[in-house]
């Protein structure tokens, strides 16, 4: 049991470090305590878009007649919708599986602990240890849902997103606390299914990282769905009375009570840094998360960490872009350092939102002289065709050069759309060239092209 590089987690650091490790020519060994796949193939990611692609469904149904379609007698099978995003994330965990196989990956099933810095204590499901050997081991164990002391998650009333992905029965009322990603896209899939739901912010906008006119915009395509939000506003207690949440919102009017069957905390996750061997080990932590240098190695000579717990955004992609660097550089290789000044967010509502960059608000408090792009999908033929005009491209450019320095989307399927943004941030690209790429006709992106147009009053179509 002696290899060269032993990866804790398969998660979407972990997987990705063990096969572009395996690639490199190492030896590797995979130690996972729960499925393959980590949190997003399982608990994540992937089942919550089929739960939306379930709720996008429905709602073509529902709005059928607009496209000159009769449907009669459809139904929404809530055990169903809920059973194919387990098969959806059953079949990809077997994807990562039969990877591991393809590129010679062992994996030991068990929780691990650091015993050295070149050594791991494995215990298996009976209690069973098991010691394994290496050069080099890669923290990779990700995150779980943060609890809050006036929030704690009982599994049956106050829930995380694990349970919300597998609720027995439909909820006619929920309130959902926190409007990041996890928030807004179950409030989204619960309101589509037909549950009322109420979103509490503390914040004074929802999805609050984003450009403030896209968290407007959201807002308002949320509210006419009849989505309840509440913003500047927490959650103070929640007591179960008669099988029912009754929930005590602050506001800034003073507190007022709500009731609903179920409370989703999505108020942020927790690293999963506990009994892993750290302190004896004498690996620094930072505010709650691991101390890594550019390349992720950790104060320890030979054991890394990336991902969730370690700072920076908590998202897959970023996980398994720090997983390839931390490894190349394993191998000895020049590689390119993760840019985090060029990361995109990507939001599955609808509408989606997808942003990457500056801020509006950031970027004038940094100084820069701006010149600001729009692009309404009301003057969208394509999405005039698909009959959701919501939303619009926004594009910030530096005036004294054209660099582009953000770009923030929210419309129909812009999580598409962001990566064409986020490689002309990295080819430093300008918005004249953005302008002078011609963007086939009729789609959603060339919505892009006439935003930076709209920058410097070349727009054709608004």
């Amino acid at each position: 049991m002696n290899f060269d590089i032993v990866v804790i987690g398969s998660g979407p650091g972990g997987y990705v470090a063990a096969i572009r490790a395996s690639q490199l020519g190492f030896k590797v060994a995979v130690v996972e305590r729960a499925e393959i796949g980590g949190i997003c193939l399982n608990w994540g990611c992937i089942p919550t878009k089929s739960l939306l692609k379930s709720a996008q469904v429905w709602e073509y149904i529902a709005h059928a007649n607009e496209y000159g379609i009769t449907v009669n007698g459809a139904e929404a099978d809530f055990e169903k919708i809920i059973q194919r995003s387990r098969n959806v994330a059953e079949q990809m965990s077997k994807g990562i599986q039969f990877l591991f196989k393809k590129n010679n990956i062992q994996i030991i099933q068990g929780t691990a602990k650091l015993v050295s810095n070149s050594s791991v204590q494995v215990a298996d499901a009976e209690n069973n240890l098991q010691e394994i050997t290496a050069k080099h081991i890669i923290l990779a164990t990700g995150a779980r849902s943060k609890q809050l002391p006036n929030l704690q998650q009982d599994g049956q009333y106050i829930i995380g997103y694990r349970q919300a992905l597998t609720l027995p029965k439909l909820p006619q009322s929920m309130i959902v606390v926190g409007s990041g990603a996890i928030g807004t896209e179950l409030a989204y899939f619960y309101n589509a299914m037909g549950t009322k739901v109420l979103i509490v912010e503390f914040l004074p906008n929802i999805v609050p990282t984003e450009d403030e006119e896209v968290s407007k915009q959201l807002a308002r395509s949320l509210k006419k769905n009849k989505i309840e939000i509440m913003t500047s506003a927490s959650v103070e207690k929640v007591d179960i009375i008669e099988g029912q949440c009754l929930v005590t919102i602050k506001t800034k009017k003073g507190e007022e009570q709500h009731k609903a069957d179920i409370v989703l905390s999505a108020v942020g996750i927790t690293p999963n840094i506990e009994n892993i061997g750290l302190e004896e080990l004498g690996i620094i932590v930072e505010n709650g998360k691991i101390k890594v240098d550019e390349y992720y190695n950790t104060n320890i000579k030979g054991v890394y960490a990336i991902g969730d717990i370690v700072h920076g955004p908590a998202l897959a992609h970023v996980a398994s872009a720090e997983a390839i660097c931390c490894v190349e550089n394993i191998a000895g290789h020049h590689t390119q350092k993760v840019n985090y000044n060029n990361i995109p967010g990507a939001i599955y509502t609808t509408p989606e939102v997808a942003s990457v960059g500056l801020t509006e608000k950031k970027a004038t408090e940094l100084g820069y002289e701006l010149k600001i792009g729009k692009f309404p999908f009301t003057a969208s033929g394509k999405a005039t065709a698909a009959g959701n005009r919501d939303g619009f491209v926004k594009l910030i450019f530096n005036a004294q050069n054209g660099e582009l320095l953000g770009a923030h989307l929210i419309g129909l399927n812009v999580t598409e759309m962001i990566a064409e943004l986020v490689v002309a941030k990295t080819l430093e690209t300008t918005a004249q060239e953005i302008i002078k790429s011609i963007h086939p006709h009729p789609t959603m992106a060339e919505a892009i092209m006439e935003a930076a147009a709209a920058a410097y009053q070349e727009a054709i179509h608004i």
